[in-house]
């Protein structure tokens, strides 16, 4: 596993142009982040529904860019939400952990891709 699969990103920079992944890069990190706190909304208020949507925003996003730790904990969220298990525990913290990595590595692509 690792932060970013370089060979997933530069994929989808390839497919969408070097011009867009920018703006691809400032969509997903504000996605995310929303799909987080939704995540957390959802785990206070105990919806499983909401938790579940939420998990599978991130984990879909997360599979766009390669983020392949984000991407296998959001997975588990998914699934846990669907047996209507919110019990997260110290996942939570990992999760938010995983999303910091990926907004620091992808931010530092999008600087230097100009």
């Amino acid at each position: 596993m690792s932060v970013l699969n370089m060979n997933v990103f530069n994929a989808l920079k390839e497919s969408v142009g070097a011009d867009f992944i920018g703006e691809l890069i400032d969509a997903f990190l504000d996605d995310a982040a929303s799909q987080l706190d939704s995540l957390q909304a959802a785990l206070r208020n105990n919806e499983a529904a909401s938790f579940v949507r939420a998990a599978h925003g991130l984990k879909s996003n997360a599979a766009t860019f390669g983020a392949e730790d984000l991407f296998a904990l959001a997975r588990q969220f998914e699934a846990a939400g669907r047996e209507k298990n919110l019990e997260v525990g110290d996942q939570l913290e990992r999760l938010i952990a995983a999303f910091e990595s990926v907004r620091e590595k992808i931010s530092q692509l999008k600087t230097s891709n100009g």
